[in-house]
């Protein structure tokens, strides 16, 4: 058996002392974005590459927490701890056998598996879910005769398995709950555009936080938030925890000091508001007042109920800025002749009332942005299995 000591030497020297290899999945069309974002961060973040579906890179252990606190565009992130070849479940089993589960578990902890299996012989994931979860037992029994009782203070940790012709990856997530989730909304309507890809349309689109925004068609209030805190310089995982706040490597003094560092940075104009929110339905309203309620958010973000098409933006500022608006369209508006009327009507009120103003605005079908009044830059987005467009531009 080893010692407590002895395996916090193990921790240090294989986990935490050395550069490891890490991947910040993405949305498909957000790579490059996230990628961007991963070379600006400080530290010793190298080997960044932009591949389909995410960002590679290696790191230190406490890069990682960094790219969790910072990265706007990233789904989670992964640290590798893993891989090998296996094409039967013996051989699979054998490769098993020594694998060090106590550097990243915690006695008790049983993961929860998420498994692709794909131009391999094994491809049966609840039969690997099973090896994986029967390994993890037995080597935490033999490392941890003593605490071999689940562990039900902390959270479930999420192991990654992607086999791909036969080569086993393993991966450990770092951020737990999806990194879409900034910690501040706590309510939420039908659809909401995740977090994210709201980031993502304001830079694609040229947002500068600086300038003001105008959110008419509002509804949860993801872009009004997003730009809240694109303009106040706040980090998007500042508000919440991380996988990584469990780990047996997990640092709280350098975790704490990324923390002070980044809040140093954070920033409110003295000119407020900057972002204006409406939306026809009053719940919506309702539920944007109360998800900034407390929050220092608040004081940015005017909230009042208003129709789009009774809407001018002279009526908040005498100054021009960016629009971005997620028309409604499909099942909630009931059908694609709706969500076409809908839209053009949007186009022609932008084209008539916002001279001069920038633009972000999404498309579900492709055939509604013909013979649009205006010039646009078109980017591809993905959101809920939908591929959408974003249309940007300045209305001239």
């Amino acid at each position: 058996m080893k010692t407590e000591s002895a395996l916090s030497k193990r921790i240090r020297r294989h986990v935490t002392g050395r550069i490891r290899e890490f991947f910040a999945s993405a949305a498909p069309g957000l790579e490059k974005l996230c990628f961007g974002e991963l070379i600006s961060l400080p530290g010793s973040i190298t080997d960044v590459q932009a591949v389909p579906g995410g960002v590679a890179f290696k790191a230190r252990v406490h890069d990682a927490y960094l790219a969790n606190l910072h990265l706007r565009t990233a789904s989670r992130i992964l640290m590798r701890i893993g891989a090998f070849t296996a094409s039967s479940f013996s051989q699979l089993e054998h490769c098993l056998e020594d694998f060090p589960w106590e550097l990243y578990l915690h006695p008790g902890d049983m993961p929860e598996f998420h498994i692709t299996a794909a131009h391999s012989r094994l491809f049966h994931t609840g039969a690997i879910a099973e090896r994986f979860a029967k390994n993890i037992t037995e080597r935490m029994k033999e490392i941890f005769p003593l605490s071999h009782a689940e562990n039900t203070e902390s959270l479930s940790p999420q192991i990654f398995i992607r086999v791909a012709d036969d080569r086993f990856t393993i991966s450990l997530d770092s951020s737990g709950e999806h990194l879409h989730k900034r910690g501040i909304r706590k309510l939420g309507g039908d659809a909401p555009i995740r977090e994210t890809t709201a980031s993502a349309v304001l830079r694609l689109a040229g947002y500068d936080a600086q300038e003001p925004l105008i959110d008419p068609m509002c509804g949860t209030g993801t872009f009004s938030l997003e730009a809240a805190m694109l303009a106040t310089r706040t980090p998007p995982g500042f508000f919440r925890n991380f996988a990584f706040m469990h780990w047996p490597c997990f640092q709280p003094g350098r975790w704490a000091h990324i923390r002070r560092e980044a809040e140093k940075q954070i920033s409110f104009p003295d000119k407020a508001p900057l972002i204006f929110a409406s939306d026809a339905e009053e719940k919506a309203c309702e539920d944007l007042k109360k998800n900034i309620s407390g929050t220092p958010f608040s004081p940015l973000i005017q909230t009042q109920r208003r129709d789009f098409f009774d809407l001018s933006p002279a009526e908040f500022t005498d100054q021009k800025g960016m629009v971005v608006i997620n028309p409604p369209y499909g099942l909630r508006l009931g059908s694609p002749e709706k969500s076409a009327e809908l839209f053009q009507a949007v186009c022609r009120h932008l084209a008539e009332t916002y001279k001069e103003w920038k633009f972000a605005l999404i498309a579900a079908d492709p055939k509604l942005i013909r013979n649009l009044p205006f010039s646009f830059r078109k980017h591809p987005l993905f959101h809920g299995g939908l591929n959408l467009h974003l249309l940007a531009g300045k209305i001239l």
